[in-house]
């Protein structure tokens, strides 16, 4: 096939600017596409741990001469580009830079203008890239709603000049739940003139609804969040029009970055290994022991933990999970948690901890040193999650040699295989989360043989991002087939 020319719009790109899944995809699947011969170029906008690199001098980022004058519905606003590349890869990069927006926030969401600061990026990046660089590409790929206003806008306003008009757009789903909500007037902010959608309250723009409503292709981040959320308890509100364009939604598992999470050469694992060298894992699990200042028992099972505290990713069932494990329910154990989030969540951790303290330890935060150590030292990871587009802890735990037990959910149902990878369970019930919990404890105990054939099993299963890749490759193939009417 031909090599496709694809713009990559998206709020996070790891490693620039993470606060979550959408990040590593839009960090790594760039990369898988380039890989296969493709022209992929990414924009983001320019956050200020991204602009104090730059004038720091201390990273790869650098100035681009391009001086953008944004139109918007009271006029034009300027905005500058950075730019860069992605690591280990010829992949651009390109930032858009405007400090009141993006520069001078704390952080990259949670304030109540979003919707008009990403409307305001996703106008920006379809100017810098197909007005000021002339570069157009084959087809739009955008992500969440952040960047639906791009393809809102190319389907609408966009249509009415040639630069803009009938170029493909793709957009992908990873968290239904956050759709992003504003006044109608941001439309004239656009210059766009259109209609209300039905799952739009009066007088309200949902930017995830329009994305779902004017993209030519949509795809979700797993094949059973695909079928999720064109179900009323998953969809959000949005089911019917996912029901609507369901001939247009395809579920791509999300791949892994395998020069990144490589336990036979992680820096750090005191103890590279393999699924030859099992034996390997015993020396992190002690480290990761004394790092969380637990006793350092070979025999005693221990439970990793490295998550959002969040009501999506289970916390609401784990309490009682974890007071059954810590009393003995299923024999001696022990349990390390790295998370941060809600603070309700933080005190309940925290006060069993408080009982336990030789049995649980957690460390409230993110340490990016100190995740890897878990997944590599841990020998079950639960994940007990409310819902899950697709997750990447489940992958990256088999990859490093820890069995998740996890609900049967999202992308953990099509990638955890109960009793060959890990542990599942269906219901959102600690009752059920212990029987599953329980049973992988039994067999750590007792069966050590079937417990190490599991372990190379996980291992061996690829989740690379190549075969996510083609799946997306071809999903731009039928976007574009759609729009020229082939």
């Amino acid at each position: 096939m031909q090599p496709l020319k694809i713009l990559f719009l998206s709020a996070e790109v790891a490693p620039f600017a993470k606060a979550g899944g959408l990040a590593d995809v839009c960090g790594s699947l760039p990369k898988a596409l380039a890989a296969l011969g493709h022209d992929v170029r990414v924009v983001m906008p320019a956050y200020a741990p991204i602009e104090a690199s730059y004038h720091s001098g201390q990273g790869t980022i650098r100035s681009h001469p391009v001086t953008l004058q944004v139109p918007m519905g009271y006029g034009t606003v300027p905005a500058g580009v950075l730019e860069a590349t992605l690591p280990g890869s010829k992949v651009p990069v390109y930032f858009i830079a405007e400090w009141h927006r993006f520069a001078s926030r704390a952080f990259f969401y949670g304030y109540w203008d979003d919707p008009q600061r990403f409307a305001f990026f996703s106008r920006a990046a379809l100017d810098l890239m197909i007005a000021a660089l002339g570069w157009r590409p084959d087809v739009i790929h955008a992500h969440d709603w952040h960047a639906a206003p791009a393809v809102t806008w190319l389907a609408t306003a966009g249509q009415a000049d040639g630069r803009y008009a009938n170029i493909p757009t793709v957009y992908t789903i990873h968290n239904l739940m956050h759709q992003g909500t504003a006044p109608w007037e941001i439309f004239h902010d656009m210059g766009i003139l259109t209609h209300g959608l039905k799952e739009e309250h009066y007088g309200e723009v949902n930017w995830m609804a329009r994305g779902i409503y004017h993209a030519t292709m949509i795809t979700t981040v797993s094949p059973t969040y695909a079928r999720e959320i064109m179900g009323w308890e998953g969809g959000s509100g949005l089911d019917a029009l996912l029901r609507h364009r369901s001939f247009d939604v395809h579920g791509i598992l999300n791949g892994l970055d395998y020069e990144v999470w490589d336990p036979t050469r992680d820096p750090h694992l005191v103890a590279p290994f393999d699924a030859a060298r099992l034996d390997q894992r015993q020396h992190n699990k002690r480290v990761l022991q004394e790092r969380f200042r637990l006793p350092q028992r070979d025999d005693l099972p221990l439970v990793g933990m490295v998550t959002r505290l969040d009501r999506q990713k289970g916390l609401d069932i784990t309490g009682h999970v974890l007071h059954l494990l810590l009393n003995n329910f299923a024999g001696e154990a022990q349990c390390v948690v790295l998370g941060a989030g809600a603070q309700h969540y933080v005190d309940m951790l925290e006060h069993l901890a408080g009982y336990h303290r030789d049995r649980l330890s957690i460390f409230i935060g993110y340490d990016p040193g100190l995740a890897p150590l878990i997944y590599g030292g841990s020998d079950l990871f639960l994940m007990p999650s409310l819902f899950e587009p697709c997750g990447l802890g489940q992958l990256i735990a088999m990859r490093y040699g820890s069995l998740p037990v996890v609900r049967a959910t999202g992308g953990l149902a099509d990638t955890v295989r109960h009793g060959v990878t890990g542990f599942t369970f269906q219901y959102y019930s600690s009752d059920d989360c212990w029987n599953a919990l329980k049973e992988a404890l039994y067999i750590y105990h007792v069966d050590r043989e079937s417990w190490q054939a599991m372990q190379r099993t996980g291992m061996a299963n690829d989740y690379s991002w190549v075969s996510s890749a083609r799946a997306y490759q071809q999903v731009y193939e039928w976007a574009i087939a759609r729009v020229r009417g082939w």
